[in-house]
């Protein structure tokens, strides 16, 4: 009497892949949801520490710790400003008083090697909140990403 065969007929192999196939075509939009939704996170923490650094110098510029032109708003020049520091004019040795320890990169920025200044949008005092522009200080920055977030809204508008 022959033994019987052990092993996986072409019907138990093909089911087997078919099943596979469908449980992994369901797989990769997930992840690429969890990727989105991370660099999201990653932008709102960005905006976060910027906007909070912005609001630290304008802070210490009307306390009189940074030296302001009577015609100035108050805000940095630049981005660079934040994490280059600024003498601070109440203090006798003029230490330096610093904002941020790095600048964060636009997550949804494609342009890798942009220095991180480069890669945000910058928003004047001076300039419209529907229609931001550069000038003479940063008020604000946002995301240059033409890109719609999860939520349904634009990354710029963030």
């Amino acid at each position: 009497m022959p033994a019987p065969s052990r092993g996986f007929t072409l019907i138990e192999l093909v089911i087997t892949v078919a099943i596979v196939g469908i449980l992994a075509s369901a797989a990769v939009p997930l992840a690429e949801v969890m990727v989105k939704r991370n660099q999201e996170q990653e932008l709102r923490a960005a905006l976060r520490e910027i906007r909070g650094a912005l609001d630290a110098y304008k802070r210490a510029a009307d306390e009189g710790r940074v030296e302001k032109k009577a015609d100035a708003t108050g805000y940095p020049p630049t981005l660079d400003a934040l994490v280059q520091g600024v003498p601070d004019v109440k203090s006798t040795t003029r230490q330096r008083i610093y904002f941020l320890r790095r600048l964060p990169r636009d997550p949804m920025s494609a342009d890798d090697a942009a220095p991180p200044a480069a890669t945000w949008g910058k928003r004047a005092y001076a300039s419209p909140p529907d229609a931001p522009r550069e000038g003479a200080d940063v008020f604000d920055v946002f995301s240059v990403s033409a890109a719609v977030g999860l939520n349904g809204v634009p990354y710029r508008e963030w």
